[in-house]
């Protein structure tokens, strides 16, 4: 009889704990499932975990995340809602408001902290996590997808930094691992985390776990990756448990933070700054940031600026501006901290780096078929890509050529959609690309490579140096293919020419590299290779070398205008004729 008492005992605080019900949203009726441990009290945290595709609520709480025990220990609430026809809409607002109504129903039955609301979901349900980043990160404190991702391509445009943590297992063959870190990344960029993450092989002692972090966001968010060695498409409780690992992260965050929000709207994370300079004289150029400080609690009273943990700076009032000179070559970690009244801190950082070759294959990032590689923009009059992205399967994009004899491995496909005149391109440069180029004045060498894709008629293809601001071009030249690969990457063909171009920079700055197709509907071009070297040797147009400026002739710089007497080395003209004057 005691046996029959404690077992009816039980199952009624099973009962008790689970609870399916039905909310209606917009006029549709949504049922969910909620799990509620014991002796939850009030103002704890929530978990919304949401099921696969062609699954549901049910499954998603007893097959899949099996998070019980961990609700159970921490004490929150966690809901399993129930998509529609078992789907998810992943571009749209229907399941957006649906969270919204879970939100607010929770807090009227529990009191649930509305500061402390996590979202994670499976599959199709963490596509859906990363479409409500984008969509409610001002009611979810952080999110935790598990493989899935948007396989079209994604954007990050939150209303706030946002944490993540995704976990990915490296065996799935439904949401490959191949394109997690692509979409990470536009994240990564969009918090403002270090490009650079802390990589802990064997995680908690796991030899089949690795975890990746990008520290250092605004407002100290992190982007983080768990990455799970022969794991498939399916949630991981064996050892290292999936929700446990989720609550880990989520609990560290929440939107009612009382210390200062700071964010750097520029320079860009991980902007790569090339300097050339011919004659060994590097100068970089001086990096302006900028950062909006605020407080929901008190004001912000300062922010401090520093290179890595050297102080250099400290602006009192908005705007938040530093502008940072004399930088050297390398890696440096920008940094802003926000101080209020109360002395609490808040800190927004960004990566550069600065490098001053005498040469640069900018093409060396051609390595991934169907990826833009990272430095570089393209436009084919109709679409702008910018940065590193993957994932495409049409438009302009690096190709792997597979024949059994090629000329190339790897090269940039852009094209010209509609014919426009410089509306079909590539641009090394660009600073929402990720990169600058800054030239000094003196002499260059441009070797490229450059075929047709599938245009046997063979359209000029124009290589042009152009000022960063406004784009005036200071040096073009124009070449016209000889070699077509025929519109399929396992073709056979033959090895592409190498071709020269020497220019002179006269005025240091800002320059973009760019590649234009013809002005003809759908020109297009492949680019094999770019290397720029500075001041290799003297241009055969150069015919003298002058290291003295006794003599009476007159100098003239390369505008034509007349120079007294050169007082830096450059080439000038004198006696009608180009001289380097060291």
């Amino acid at each position: 009889m005691k046996r029959i008492v404690f077992s009816l005992l039980a199952l009624t605080a099973i009962l008790l704990s689970v609870r399916a019900d039905n909310i209606t949203v917009n006029g549709t009726q949504r049922s969910y499932i909620v799990y509620k441990p014991n002796n939850l009290g009030q103002n704890r945290p929530m978990l919304i975990s949401c099921h696969g595709a062609n699954q549901d609520a049910n499954y998603m709480k007893n097959t899949q995340m099996k998070m019980e025990a961990v609700a159970d220990s921490a004490k929150f609430l966690i809901v399993f809602p129930d998509g529609i026809d078992r789907q998810w809409d992943i571009n749209g607002d229907r399941d957006i408001n649906f969270v919204l109504a879970l939100i607010d129903r929770m807090a009227t039955l529990y009191k649930i902290d509305r500061n402390c609301v996590y979202l994670s979901g499976f599959s199709m349900g963490g596509m859906f996590t990363y479409h409500a980043m984008n969509k409610i990160a001002d009611k979810i404190a952080a999110f935790a997808p598990i493989s899935g991702y948007p396989l079209w391509g994604s954007t990050a445009a939150s209303s706030r930094p946002v944490p993540i943590l995704h976990t990915q297992g490296l065996a799935d063959d439904v949401c490959s691992p191949d394109g997690v870190r692509p979409v990470l990344q536009k994240w990564i960029a969009y918090n403002h985390c270090n490009s650079t993450p802390k990589v802990t092989n064997r995680y908690r002692g796991y030899n089949h776990a690795k975890m990746s972090v990008w520290g250092d966001g605004d407002d100290g968010v992190e982007v983080r990756l768990l990455e799970l060695e022969g794991k498939g498409h399916w949630v991981s409780n064996d050892g290292l448990i999936t929700g446990d690992e989720i609550w880990r992260f989520c609990k560290r965050y929440s939107l009612n933070k009382t210390s200062p929000n700071i964010s750097i709207t520029s320079p860009k994370s991980g902007l790569n700054y090339t300097c050339f300079a011919p004659r060994n004289e590097a100068v970089f150029p001086d990096i302006t940031m900028t950062a909006t400080a605020d407080d929901s609690n008190g004001k912000v009273v300062k922010v401090d600026f520093y290179d890595g943990a050297t102080l250099v700076g400290t602006v009192e009032k908005a705007p938040y501006r530093f502008v940072f000179t004399g930088l050297a070559s390398g890696k440096h970690t920008l940094k802003a901290v926000a101080t209020d009244n109360n002395d609490e801190t808040a800190t927004a950082s960004v990566e550069v780096s600065l490098q001053a070759p005498q040469s640069l294959t900018f093409s060396s990032v051609f390595t991934e078929a169907n990826a833009l590689p990272a430095g570089w923009t393209t436009f084919d009059s109709q679409e702008k890509r910018t940065g590193y992205s993957s994932g495409y399967s049409q438009g302009c994009r690096v190709l792997q050529f597979t024949g059994s004899s090629r000329g190339l491995d790897y090269g940039l496909y852009i094209r010209n959609i509609d014919g426009k005149e410089h509306e079909g391109w590539a641009k090394y440069g660009l600073e929402d690309a990720g990169s600058m180029l800054t030239l000094s004045p003196g002499h260059y060498l441009l070797r490229y490579k450059i075929c047709n894709w599938n245009n046997p008629e063979f359209e000029p293809v124009e290589i042009s140096i152009e000022k960063q601001a406004g784009g005036e071009a200071v040096a073009t030249q124009t070449y016209t293919p000889t070699l077509n690969i025929g519109n399929n990457a396992s073709n056979n063909f033959g090895s592409v020419r190498l071709q020269t171009y020497e220019f002179d920079i006269e005025e240091q700055g800002n320059y973009v590299l760019a590649i234009y197709t013809a002005p003809v509907g759908w020109a297009d071009c492949i680019i094999g290779q770019l290397m720029l070297t500075a001041n290799s040797y003297v241009s055969t147009d150069i015919r003298g070398v002058q290291t003295t400026v006794s003599d009476d002739a007159d100098f003239f710089d390369l505008q034509g205008r007349k120079i007294v007497q050169p007082s830096t080395p450059g080439i000038y003209i004198r006696n009608g004729k180009k001289i380097l004057v060291k």
